[in-house]
């Protein structure tokens, strides 16, 4: 039972990543991105219940990479697909290049899992991250598309672009903080998490005084936690 209690939270991980593909296409991509959310709640939830009840197994890892895999790979390269799509009003070549976020997805979830260096944090790009901030952006352009990401979406440089960044960070040796807690967190790494907090908190606060769609508050938290550890490897902290 105790080991069951945990997959059961991975696999509602799975189910909330098809359901939100299918959303996508249906283009509900407010749906998809609520989905997406109840996702990542769940992505955390699962590991916190497996090191709380002591039920960690090869089974719930292997479980939970082929649900991220889904939920935080095939499906923001979806909904940036589809995201392309209407912004460039028709297909193209470029509207495939978001197809890519699934395959380095893919790399990066399996380099994860046979890399020891990547228990307690790590290199690359989480996936959850680079689902959560590509989520952000479609749901922002689908609440404004009279943005000026919109725009920047209808020409033929800034989608490119972003999933190669995207790609690059994901399977790249820059070492990521973990939002996951554990008794001997350093003093560095809670700190860095406290300015994060703070940050999301303060993305939310911009978002209601210029009253900008609720998920401009991702998008800006997790642009910050990209440029945040990017100075923290610079700088070696």
């Amino acid at each position: 039972m105790r080991r069951f209690i945990p997959n059961c939270i991975t696999a509602m991980n799975l189910a909330c990543g098809t359901a939100a593909i299918v959303c996508s296409f249906k283009g509900r991509v407010d749906i998809a991105f609520l989905l997406m959310l109840a996702a990542a709640l769940f992505d955390f939830l699962d590991g916190l219940a497996a090191r709380l009840l002591h039920s960690v197994s090869a089974m719930g890892r292997e479980l939970d990479s082929l649900s991220d895999l889904v939920s935080f790979g095939l499906l923001p390269a979806m909904m940036l697909y589809n995201t392309a799509r209407a912004c460039m009003f028709g297909e193209n070549i470029l509207c495939w290049i978001p197809l890519l976020l699934a395959v380095f997805s893919g790399l990066r979830l399996a380099k994860f899992n046979v890399d020891e260096r990547q228990r307690d944090a790590f290199l690359g790009l989480p996936t959850p991250a680079c689902a959560l901030l590509v989520g952000a952006l479609c749901h922002y352009i689908a609440c404004d598309p009279a943005s000026f990401l919109a725009i920047w979406c209808a020409g033929p440089v800034f989608i490119p672009v972003l999933t190669l960044c995207l790609c690059a960070l994901l399977v790249c040796e820059i070492p990521m903080f973990s939002m996951k807690f554990h008794r001997d967190d350093s003093a560095t790494l809670k700190g860095k998490r406290l300015a994060f907090c703070f940050w999301m908190a303060a993305a939310a606060i911009i978002c209601v005084a210029f009253r900008l769609p609720w998920s401009a508050a991702i998008l800006l938290g997790f642009l910050f936690y990209i440029v945040k550890n990017i100075v923290y490897a610079l700088l070696r902290i």
